[in-house]
């Protein structure tokens, strides 16, 4: 089986290293598959993600910028020989678009790791990198319907080159966040958003076990959720994303 993780950024904006990434992402998945990390090809607008990060104000508007290039490789992913694909970013940008695309499963980590959670609690805070994350990570619930069992997300305020370095840092404040959700909020689990800090540099497990919650993995869980749906024949409606037969030449064509 051969899944590509799809980053929401071209290659030469990635901010980590790709090799460690891709084995830890591998580390996830079951005997047998592969997850390969791949990357939109460059777009007009690609540097908004690094102009509004420099100013730590993330705030949806890059993920808008590069839906048309993040579909454009979904629909090259179909034609290309993978089984599925999951998109690397933690809010899900582009996956509705390259459902209305592509028959494979295409796999959200937002909307699967919030899933999952409301499968085992009542109960769900979300953590964010930002605090301009969270009225976007509000929309986004409310658009799949699940802000009624969100307590609340709460911002670590940590963004940056250095955040391999902030470690101790990330996983103490992290840990604080989740308390407070338990306590305040009636929180019963947790899902981090922002993948580059949780798992990339922050280990959920290490998480859980300083909070005592469970504390939901974004990337493992798409990562074993996409492999069901491909093992059991599983993808996304035609009624709920019908598509017309298009190619990826069709993509990248002008009228």
């Amino acid at each position: 089986m051969r899944i590509m993780f799809l980053n929401k950024a071209p290659k030469n904006s990635a901010k980590y290293d790709v090799t460690s990434v891709e084995k830890l992402l591998n580390s996830y998945a079951s005997e047998g598959t592969r997850v390969e990390v791949h990357f939109p090809d460059n777009f007009a607008g690609s540097a908004v993600e690094d102009v509004t990060g420099n100013q730590k104000m993330l705030n949806g508007l890059d993920h808008m910028m590069e839906t048309p290039s993040l579909i454009r490789k979904i629909c090259w992913a179909a034609e290309n020989g993978f089984d599925a694909v999951i998109q690397s970013n933690t809010f899900d940008p582009g996956i509705d678009g390259g459902r209305l695309v592509v028959k494979i499963p295409v796999i959200g980590p937002l909307r699967t790791t919030v899933h999952a959670a409301a499968v085992l609690a009542d109960r769900i805070g979300i953590t964010v990198p930002l605090p301009s994350h969270v009225p976007y990570t509000w929309r986004l619930l409310r658009t799949i319907g699940m802000d009624h069992l969100v307590t609340d997300i709460r911002a670590l305020d940590i963004y940056g080159s250095d955040i391999n370095e902030r470690r101790a840092e990330i996983t103490e404040t992290t840990i604080g966040l989740i308390r407070d959700l338990v306590t305040e909020t009636g929180a019963q689990c947790v899902v981090p958003l922002g993948g580059a800090l949780i798992p990339y540099v922050v280990d959920p497990a290490a998480l859980q076990e300083g909070a005592g919650v469970p504390v939901f993995n974004t990337k493992s869980v798409s990562i074993r959720f996409a492999e069901m749906c491909v093992a059991l024949g599983m993808t996304h409606s035609p009624l709920t994303y019908p598509r017309a037969e298009l190619s990826y030449k069709d993509l990248v064509a002008e009228v």
